[in-house]
């Protein structure tokens, strides 16, 4: 990931490595944030992503709870224990027509429980135009999760934040016409 932590506090000097050398805290809490495993975010949407979005009805979006929560690792070398934990902040969402929205969590899924006409409502999206003209005659959806870190160890703690994990599918957006008869 190729971040370095922010530290809080005062310093303090490590402890000794196997070798005898300063091992820094800096460098362990690193490591403890290169080994987090982030899931790749799954996409889910309501009318389902595999069937055509409508254009002016509701798409609900959310990211699978599986690919949102916490997660933990810890790095160990002599004398020095990190353990780093990664929470997932917000999901940004780039709607392939150029709409974007931000969600403060994962979305809600849609049930039964909520009219077929109803806005989501944390993470939802209204298409304005049909994707015939895009390539593929898809839009690209994509959602970018964004997680911040914490860490902690040897009496020190720091925050490393904005790793993103991302992820994209096709979304076919159409009209529907309605036809009057008298």
């Amino acid at each position: 990931m190729g971040i370095l932590p922010r530290f809080d506090g005062d310093k303090k000097e490590p402890d000794a490595g196997a070798d005898g050398e300063q091992i820094p805290v800096e460098a362990v809490a690193q490591q403890a944030v290169e080994r987090l495993e982030l899931p790749e975010p799954v996409i889910r949407t309501s009318p389902d992503e595999d069937f055509v979005q409508v254009v002016h009805v509701p798409t609900w979006m959310w990211v699978e709870e599986g690919s949102w929560g916490p997660e933990t690792a810890k790095a160990q070398v002599p004398g020095v224990e990190v353990t780093a934990t990664a929470r997932p902040r917000k999901a940004v969402w780039s709607m392939g027509e150029g709409g974007t929205v931000v969600c403060d969590g994962p979305g809600t899924p849609y049930s039964d429980a909520y009219s077929p006409k109803a806005s989501s409502p944390d993470c939802g999206y209204t298409y304005r135009r049909a994707s015939l003209s895009a390539p593929g005659k898809a839009y690209t959806v994509s959602v970018q999760v964004t997680w911040d870190v914490e860490w902690q160890g040897a009496g020190e703690s720091g925050v490393v934040p904005g790793l993103v994990m991302s992820a994209e599918r096709q979304l076919v957006v159409d009209e529907v016409q309605a036809v009057v008869t008298r």
